[in-house]
């Protein structure tokens, strides 16, 4: 693991020779303030919330073919997924702060499945279903906490999700920073 770990930290930095680090860190300071007031604050406006949504039913559509319990973990799983199928989009590019930005993304979405997992018991969210037949939408993390017999810790789970999410944040900056200390270094290196 560490030799891969290595070797990626290798190839970013070679990727960051002759790169601007200057013009990306008011970006990646602006972005970094954007989700951090999105998940101090979860139901605040955001732009992250309708595409987090889009993948998010998607995800009950593409799992309702395998039984009950994955179709309703699949909306997470999916909204959850994709961050890292990005990533890996921009591994395969090697545009390494697209990946730095991918976990603040990830961050967005985290933040949102804690404050759905937070209210499992209370339900007291609005429901959003695009796939669900006529009738009321089914809270997901009710029904799943609840099948797993740990519907009682909807807010322990939730802070450890919210956890993940800061854990996330905090990935998307330090690489973000890194990286465009990398670039600076190099532009210095290379004068």
């Amino acid at each position: 693991m560490s030799s891969v770990l290595a070797t990626l930290r290798d190839e970013a930095a070679a990727w960051c020779r002759g790169k601007n680090g200057w013009v990306r860190l008011p970006f990646l300071l602006a972005f970094v303030a954007y989700v951090a007031k999105i998940m101090i604050k979860p139901t605040c406006c955001n732009f992250f919330a309708p595409l987090n949504l889009v993948f998010h039913e998607a995800g009950h559509a593409l799992f309702s073919y395998f039984g009950h319990f994955l179709y309703m973990l699949g909306g997470t799983l999916l909204e959850c997924l994709m961050p890292f199928f990005l990533a890996f989009h921009f591994y395969r590019q090697r545009e390494f702060f697209g990946i730095a930005l991918c976990f603040g993304w990830l961050a967005t979405v985290l933040s949102g499945v804690a404050t759905y997992c937070g209210d499992a018991r209370a339900m007291e969210l609005p429901l959003v279903t695009v796939f669900g037949g006529g009738g009321e939408p089914g809270h997901d993390w009710n029904y799943l906490l609840g099948k797993m017999g740990v519907l009682r810790y909807d807010l322990e789970v939730a802070f450890l999700i919210r956890s993940l999410g800061i854990f996330s944040l905090t990935t998307c900056l330090g690489s973000g920073v890194w990286l465009i200390g990398r670039m600076v270094s190099s532009q210095k290196d290379d004068s």
